[in-house]
């Protein structure tokens, strides 16, 4: 069941977005060589709970921590811990906040110190092929038009697109229909009209898209150990425009 979201709903999602948004601020600032990804998540918790929100991922299917970090090869899900960023990792930080019973979802991918001209090329692909979604995101356009976007954009720069994982709708739950894979065939799916809410998330990898879960459970890798990418936002339309609630200006 695909949930229309009336303008009351968007604004109560919207207000989540900003605490997103403030989130992404603080924690870029403070991501350097030597930080534990446990530091970065303790600024995200402070944050969310600070503005009268509730972590959107702590507790959600028993996921112990309130981000998701995930450094180098690891894709999405990362758990937060002891572990330290060196000098030319790259890490992916995926936040989800609830207010009133509404959720938003957003991620970023981020270099630590000074990387390589081609890994900053794969961070940039990951955005570049959201940004391709929101060019199809239109009225009467379909889901397979965003999917289609996505992978041509990610193809274009020679990476792959993960399959297992897909962007999806979000509103009174942190997941909902419909799926929107990142990839797919344009002219197919669920047709865009005014108060649809997703949240789009492309994942890039350097190497194939395989990829597998490691014995904690949550953390996911690229099968071959090349590195990934990962960047969304949850994206309104509303009277017949797009909206990205999780990113630029209030």
């Amino acid at each position: 069941m695909i949930s229309l979201k009336s303008s009351r709903e968007i604004g109560i999602i919207r207000q989540a977005a900003e605490v997103l948004k403030r989130i992404f601020i603080e924690v870029e600032q403070v991501i350097a060589p030597g930080v534990t990804t446990d530091t970065l998540d303790q600024i995200a918790e402070k944050i969310i709970v600070g503005a009268g929100a509730i972590p959107a991922f702590k507790g959600y299917r028993g996921y112990p921590k309130t981000a998701c970090i995930s450094v180098n090869q690891e894709v999405v899900h990362g758990i937060p811990g002891s572990r330290k960023l060196r000098e030319g990792d790259i890490v992916s930080f995926d936040i989800g906040a609830k207010i009133d019973g509404y959720y938003a979802d957003a991620a970023r991918t981020w270099p630590v110190g000074t990387i390589s001209a081609e890994r900053m090329k794969l961070l940039r692909s990951a955005q570049k092929s959201f940004e391709a979604a929101l060019k199809a995101y239109k009225s009467g356009a379909r889901i397979g038009d965003l999917s289609a976007a996505i992978q041509a954009s990610i193809e274009e720069d020679g990476y792959q697109v993960v399959r297992d994982y897909v962007g999806h709708g979000i509103g009174r739950n942190l997941h909902e229909d419909p799926q929107v894979p990142n990839y797919g065939e344009a002219g197919r799916g669920y047709k865009i009209q005014d108060g649809l809410v997703l949240a789009i998330e492309p994942m890039v990898t350097e190497g194939h898209y395989k990829v597998r879960t490691l014995e904690d459970g949550w953390t996911v890798v690229t099968e071959d150990g090349k590195w990934a990418s990962h960047y969304e936002d949850t994206v309104a339309f509303i009277d017949g425009a797009v909206v990205n609630l999780t990113c630029g200006e209030k």
